[in-house]
């Protein structure tokens, strides 16, 4: 049984080496998270290095002012060790995510999901959220038709993970900009 690499997609982005912090090679890791004190304990993290992501062990960290990890990984040494993951990107596996319930999802989760709009019914599978504008939005497709639905507390009613759907009620006319829905 070969080892199988991790990739990316089984990961969430964690957080960054911005600096070093001691000549033994310690460094500070930026979080980015609003719970920094969850992942005080890890015994592991991945470092994206090149196009792989690399398990570094962490021989001990603690919280530095807030958002800051402070770590020494067992594997770094010194400056010259530490320079070479400086501005790196660090992941973990998607299962040291803490479970949400109720109407708070990750993003990578509801892909797959039915959205099932109040008025509507079914208008689409989620293929994925796309969170690079101002809003984030469902990216959603009926029919090889797409929709997308902005994303707020005030719209998502209800999320039922066991029968993959999400239900909401979305904007007045905006389900009807994107099928026909006479």
């Amino acid at each position: 049984m070969g080892k199988r690499l991790t990739r990316k997609e089984d990961c969430f982005y964690l957080g960054k080496i911005v600096s070093k912090y001691s000549f033994k090679g310690e460094v500070l890791l930026k979080l980015d998270t609003d719970e920094p004190e969850q992942y005080e304990k890890l015994e592991s993290v991945f470092i994206s290095l090149g196009n792989n992501l690399v398990p570094f062990f962490i021989e001990k960290s603690s919280l530095h002012r807030s958002s800051l990890l402070r770590v020494r990984f067992e594997e770094i040494k010194d400056e010259s060790d530490a320079d070479r993951i400086l501005g790196s990107e660090i992941y973990l596996p998607l299962e040291f995510l803490p479970r949400l319930s109720g109407t708070q999802f990750y993003y990578h989760e509801v892909s797959g999901f039915t959205l099932m709009d109040s008025v509507y019914g079914n208008i689409g599978t989620i293929t994925s959220v796309n969170d690079s504008a101002a809003q984030a939005l469902f990216e959603a497709e009926k029919e090889g038709k797409q929709v997308l639905i902005p994303i707020n507390d005030e719209i998502i009613s209800k999320i039922d993970r066991a029968n993959k759907t999400v239900y909401i009620t979305a904007p007045e006319g905006l389900v009807s900009l994107y099928l026909d829905t006479e």
